[in-house]
């Protein structure tokens, strides 16, 4: 879940501010603070990005447990397709 903290570190880069329940305390001369509506889009915008990458996440965690070059070797040397059949098979799982 992306927060509001991210979404207004993405819109305002090393700003100066603090915040309280949710309340900021802008601190930053150099900088504007964003409103309400920018940091509600920004928000939606940066969850949208982390959503679609959902995937991704769930296959490295699977590619992560393979042993994935002894598994290439193996299937080399005895002419089997065991990595590529794991990796289709965790690709199937976790559709883009």
């Amino acid at each position: 879940m992306i927060t509001f903290i991210q979404a207004v570190d993405s819109l305002t880069p090393n700003a100066e501010w603090t915040s309280t329940d949710d309340i900021i305390n802008w601190l930053d001369a150099e900088q504007t603070q964003p409103t309400q509506a920018e940091i509600d889009a920004e928000v939606t915008r940066l969850q949208a990005i982390y959503d679609a990458q959902d995937y991704a996440r769930n296959r490295k965690e699977e590619y992560d447990q393979l042993n994935q070059l002894e598994m290439q070797f193996d299937d080399d040397r005895d002419s089997t397709t065991t990595w590529v059949d794991k990796i289709n098979e965790i690709k199937g799982r976790h559709p883009k």
